[in-house]
């Protein structure tokens, strides 16, 4: 049977799609452009391509040479200058320099390369602030040490003795607007990271560049650059793993190479060369240690945990309202609600339109709330350029973003002509709670229980150069920024068109987004803060939700994303496509953001965003979506319905999934509020617990859904049947409670239907689960609790269950409920032991002694 083939466009971009896969066909410009405007763009591409092409390569610069080396138990510090001719590559080169390096902790270094007089931007310490410590050297598993001419630093693990960074023979290259650094590495190496990006899990180690440079990226392409900046990876050697950050968020191409040797090199377009080496030793050590750079992720509301329905297109509040009625109807667990930009006058931020009137949208949220249920809406960062109160309001406080001249920025995104508020701007938090406060009323207005940022890189609907937007206001001058010592940029630069040419998949850097040389409030300039926009939306709106509701638990979930953004918000993934690659793709882009980057309320739509799903699809990714932290099922105006009820075998496999995920929700929970703790990843790929078995290196179809339960979604279209790994362990069919043997193969699953998914307990552990599930979570919250016993081989196992009121984290509360069995696993049939205890006291028991329950 033929493939059936659609093209669609979304937000100015088109694809082909087919019941199978996705692929973009071209990015489409109005069909109103005149020739001349195409020409321009094409003739301003080739000037950027010519300048992207340096007389000289930076191989051929001189490096630079140290002197006035100081070395203490805990620090080298070193003056650098460069050591010879100035290169200038792709700007000018910055002649003295400053070397630091610190050990922090026993596990962490810190290695900081900038500017003498301290004026090269450095990303500010409101927006990430920086880790303290100190030790000696000798108390640290690493050892960093220099070479003075040419200069090179070079970090070693002691316990191996083996170099895991170093710049040996490479000249660093530091100029206004180019740093390159480049460290060699083993052959083939294991690297993980390195996102936002759908590319494989293990990263490719040939010709791979990953390009750093936010980006409304719809339908998620691979080998693209997406919404977020993440510039850490982890490398796995043998029996030990270690991270390195490079902590700067100007626009950056990373390239992966075996040219002339293996090599990780960085090529960023301003900042400083701020390295943070985390040593592990294990792939979860180093996660832990990375949370301690981001700050540890926000705990979410247990309800946020629950399935949600959303979708752009929904086309008034009686709609809404129906959705959540037949979701009742059809007998669906639903817990939350949400309505897209619809729900808008004209789709302009903090409006009601004409279909969605404050009465009716009241008495949607009243009755949501009488079952227990939940509402959530998007808010936009750009507010129409319009006279009306949010406008007008922002336009008083001068908290948007500004041109040269003083007047306000405009671009266009989905009202029209808007205007963008300035993140950094001292009065847009109170702008911001203002808004918040009384658009959301609890009394008076949409009384929202969370809340949907979007469109926040930021993006801009406007080709560049973007001229005609819309008439414009003065208002005020672009404060002075270049003070010595601020670290806020250097004069001069070309904030337009750097000579370096990151490969942003919209070519210039201010195509489609924001001006690159606009400049915040305080002198920051967006050239280097483009990347920071949507994690500082997410700061300022959680901020916004707790100041509306004091005491409870925010939970926001946003699409841009930088380190540190998981300290406030969720994220999902994005405007995906409803195809059978990127149903595939989400489970190796979901385990970057939970695992490695620190962002553990993450999923992707499910079911697929863009283009018509498929009932069998929808099936799959419903059961698979049962397993992202973050479980919604979203899609597209124009494409065909797709809740859960619309199909029976959908329908059928949500049950089963919701049932399943809810009985499973304080043992998820429990690991959710583990990592807002320490770091420990709720999801992990199986190479971050068995990295000893090369066997597990480069799986990304399968993951682990907390510390014991292993995944393994049916991942072809049209099968019945998975092919899985089982590392060498002790492992026992989640649904059979049966141990499976062999393991360290390859275990073949048949027979599958489309709501089945294999799940695999592993020994060592004990999952604390629900009786029974519930509609909703209020209900599941007065359930029972039974445990699961996975013993290891000397019959020994142990687990967690967190336990709080759900809301703002209230300890000593009656929990209500008790644990009524407890299940032991083994070589044969499983055995179950009637328990009986409330979960108001400490209290042991000798198994043995327990009574067996029929």
């Amino acid at each position: 049977m033929d493939a059936l083939v659609t093209t669609f466009e979304y937000i100015g971009q088109a694809w082909t799609a087919s019941n199978s896969t996705a692929a973009f066909n071209f990015n489409v410009m109005p069909a109103s452009m005149s020739v001349f405007r195409k020409w321009l763009l094409l003739g301003s591409a080739l000037v950027q391509w010519t300048q992207s092409a340096p007389l000289r390569r930076a191989d051929d610069c001189p490096g630079y040479q140290a002197s006035n080396v100081q070395k203490t138990d805990g620090r080298i510090t070193a003056d650098l200058t460069l050591a010879g001719a100035e290169c200038n590559v792709y700007g000018t080169d910055l002649r003295d320099l400053k070397f630091e390096a610190s050990y922090q902790t026993d596990s962490r270094l810190h290695v900081i390369i900038y500017d003498k007089d301290e004026q090269v931007y450095q990303v500010p310490e409101f927006v990430l602030p920086r880790p303290t410590g100190s030790i000696t050297s000798g108390q640290s598993q690493v050892e960093v040490t220099i070479e003075e001419s040419p200069f090179s630093f070079t970090v070693t693990r002691k316990a191996t003795e083996e170099v895991i960074f170093t710049t040996k023979d490479s000249q660093i290259v530091f100029e206004d607007q180019y740093i390159r650094l480049r460290t060699a590495l083993p052959e083939d190496p294991y690297l993980y990271g390195l996102g936002e990006h759908t590319d494989p899990l293990r990263l490719p180690t040939t010709d791979y560049i990953r390009t750093m440079w936010n980006r409304d990226a719809g339908g998620v392409p691979q080998k693209s650059n997406l919404y977020g900046q993440h510039p850490v990876y982890f490398e796995r050697r043998d029996d030990y793993s270690h991270g390195v950050i490079l902590l700067n968020s100007n626009g950056m191409d990373i390239l992966i190479d075996n040219d002339n040797g293996q090599y990780l090199e960085y090529n960023t377009v301003g900042g400083v060369i701020d390295l943070y080496f985390l040593a592990g030793p294990s792939a979860m050590d180093v996660a832990r240690e990375y949370s301690e750079i981001t700050g540890r992720a926000a705990m979410m509301p247990y309800w946020g945990l629950g399935f949600h329905q959303c979708r752009f297109g929904y086309k008034s509040a009686d709609e809404v309202a129906a959705v959540v009625a037949n979701y009742s109807a059809a007998n669906i667990p639903l817990e939350t609600m949400w309505t897209d930009i619809d729900y808008m006058d004209s789709y302009k931020v903090f409006t009601l339109g004409e279909n969605f009137p404050i009465d009716k949208m009241r008495s949607l949220v009243s009755d949501l709330h009488a079952n227990d249920q939940h509402y959530i809406v998007m808010v936009d960062p750009a507010v129409a350029y319009q006279d009306y109160d949010a406008f007008n309001k922002g336009k008083d406080a001068d908290i948007f973003m500004k041109n040269g001249d003083g007047s306000i920025y405009q671009g266009v995104v989905w009202p029209g002509v808007t205007a963008f508020p300035d993140w950094f701007h001292e009065k847009t938090q109170d702008y911001w709670n203002n808004e918040f406060a009384t658009f959301f009323d609890k009394d008076t207005g949409v009384d929202i229980d969370a809340l949907w940022i979007d469109m926040n890189e930021p993006s801009n609907f406007c080709e560049w150069p973007c001229d005609n937007a819309g008439s414009s206001a003065k208002k005020r001058s672009i404060e002075t920024r270049q003070e010595s010592g601020s670290k806020k940029g250097l004069p001069n630069r070309d904030l337009l068109g750097p000579k370096y040419q990151i490969h942003n998949e919209f070519g210039v850097l201010s195509n489609k987004t924001a001006r690159t040389d606009i400049i915040h409030q305080d002198g920051w300039a967006e050239y280097d803060t483009h990347n920071l926009y949507g994690t500082m939306m997410s700061k300022t709106s959680q901020k916004a939700m707790l100041a509306r509701r004091p005491g409870l638990r925010p939970m926001v979930i946003t699409r841009s994303t930088y380190p540190g953004a998981g300290t406030y918000v969720g994220h999902w993934l994005g405007d995906n496509i409803s195809a059978w690659d990127q149903y595939i793709v989400s489970i190796r882009h979901l385990l970057q953001f939970v695992s490695i980057f620190q962002i553990p309320m993450a999923g992707a739509d499910v079911c697929g965003f863009l283009a018509d799903t498929t009932e069998s699809l929808c099936a799959r990714w419903t059961t698979l979506g049962a397993f992202y932290p973050f479980y919604r099922n979203h899609n597209v105006d124009g494409a065909i319905s797709q809740e859960a009820y619309r199909w029976e075998s959908v329908a059928t496999a949500a049950r089963k999934a919701i049932d399943l995920r809810y009985r499973l929700l304080d043992y998820i929970y429990t690991a959710m509020y583990l990592q807002t703790k320490d770091g420990t990843p709720m999801l992990a790929p199986v190479w971050m617990h068995y990295s000893n078995d090369p066997a597990t290196l480069a799986i990304d179809t399968q993951f682990f859904f907390g510390s014991a339960l292993l995944v393994s979604p049916v991942t072809e279209q049209g099968s019945d049947s998975v092919t899985f790994y089982l590392p060498n362990d002790i492992f026992w069919d989640f649904h059979t409670l049966k141990r499976v043997t062999p393991t360290a193969t390859q275990t073949t699953y048949s027979g599958l239907d489309t709501s089945d998914i294999p799940v695999h307990i592993k020994c060592r552990n004990i999952v604390p689960m629900r009786v029974a599930s519930a509609n909703t979570t209020t209900a599941l919250r007065a359930q029972d609790f039974e445990l699961i016993v996975a013993p290891n081989g000397d019959d020994r196992a142990w687990g967690r269950l967190y336990l709080d009121d759900g809301m703002d984290g209230t300890f000593g509360y009656d929990a209500g409920v008790g644990i009524k069995t407890v299940t032991v696993l083994g070589d044969g049939d499983a055995v179950k032991y009637e328990l009986n205890e409330r979960l108001d006291r400490a209290w042991e028991h000798d198994v043995k002694d327990l009574k067996k329950s029929s």
